[in-house]
């Protein structure tokens, strides 16, 4: 059987669980306090670019939005996200439960547009009613997008003006950021997002990391007990030097940045293979998310061999589907997968 059904499938990197049991009976400090969490701060401004960035390491990636979006926003303010971002599709209302609204707006293939966003500020401010509405305090957006798309700079830039002139967040879930910056026509740096963005996080779970993801929040915002926060979210680790050491190593010799290399060489490679073969792609992405139309029949037989998402039904005859690799997909597995194709 094959798998590619996501890109958090495997444990972490050798390198991560080398370290981890080297220091597996040392004694440190807990929630984030210990060397090594502080090794792992210092790693990320430098890569950033940022001296003044808050760093704080969270236990996962819907605990991160849930905690940054609460902490962030007023309990009458709500999250601006395209329909098809994750907070809106695939968090199970956490962003809800915690008293935000997810306030959706059309995206194409997954990316927001700073026309858009100026368009729906412009219309909640000039309506006379709304002060009896959900009033919108941040954007958020991922990169890559949930389709695999990515925000150029100017694009960035261009929802980073907006957010600016209207004085709300803007937030960025980077979940598969690594995935991101090393995609070949990608041209945003994490200094760009350090720039750009009041608020955004480094995922390490589909990264490299066993689990985890680094917080960073920029000097243009200054968030109150948000260490507090994070416990009442459950976010916060006891034995917080794990997460410390993994991205203490994620961030040592660039090993985060070549590591995603190797996912987006492997998605190439696979989107090669998927062209050759004469599938039809439902978008054109960079990263690691490679999403193609199969025939209902043939998408049931594929299923027998082959571990993959179920992305949406096209029609009563085509389904969309993806295929993702990671960090760690080995090249003989894409290779076997375009030969069952």
């Amino acid at each position: 059987m094959q798998y590619f059904n996501s890109d958090y499938l495997e444990g972490a990197h050798p390198k991560i669980l080398q370290r981890l049991v080297e220091s597996n009976m040392e004694k440190t400090e807990g929630y984030g306090t210990d060397e090594y969490c502080e090794s792992a701060r210092e790693k990320i401004r430098a890569a950033c670019k940022c001296p003044g960035a808050e760093i704080y390491f969270l236990s996962g990636g819907t605990q991160t939005n849930a905690t940054v979006i609460d902490a962030l926003l007023h309990s009458y303010e709500g999250v601006i996200a395209a329909t098809s971002g994750h907070i809106s599709v695939h968090e199970a209302g956490a962003i809800e439960a915690t008293g935000h609204k997810v306030l959706e707006v059309e995206s194409e293939e997954g990316k927001l547009s700073a026309k858009t966003v100026e368009r729906y500020l412009a219309s909640f401010e000039e309506d006379e009613t709304h002060d009896h509405m959900v009033a919108p305090g941040m954007v958020y957006i991922s990169q890559p997008t949930e389709y695999g798309t990515l925000y150029t700079k100017e694009e960035l830039k261009e929802i980073s003006d907006v957010c600016r002139k209207h004085k709300i967040f803007l937030y960025l879930d980077g979940a598969r950021l690594g995935y991101g910056l090393m995609a070949k026509d990608s041209d945003v740096t994490l200094e760009d997002i350090a720039e750009y963005c009041d608020v955004f996080y480094i995922g390490g779970t589909k990264v490299g990391a066993l689990f985890g993801e680094a917080v960073v929040i920029t000097p243009t915002v200054k968030i109150k007990h948000f260490f507090t926060i994070m416990k009442q979210h459950g976010a916060l680790l006891a034995k917080g030097r794990v997460l410390g050491i993994q991205f203490d190593t994620l961030f040592t010799d660039n090993l985060y940045f070549e590591i995603s290399k190797h996912a987006i060489d492997m998605a190439m490679k696979l989107k090669e293979g998927l062209a050759q073969k004469g599938y039809k792609f439902y978008l054109n992405s960079s990263t690691n998310q490679q999403f193609i139309i199969l025939q209902n029949k043939e998408m049931e037989e594929l299923s027998k061999n082959v571990s993959f998402s179920f992305w949406e039904k096209l029609n009563d005859e085509y389904t969309v589907v993806r295929f993702a690799t990671s960090w760690a997909t080995k090249e003989e597995d894409v290779d076997a997968l375009i030969q069952l194709l």
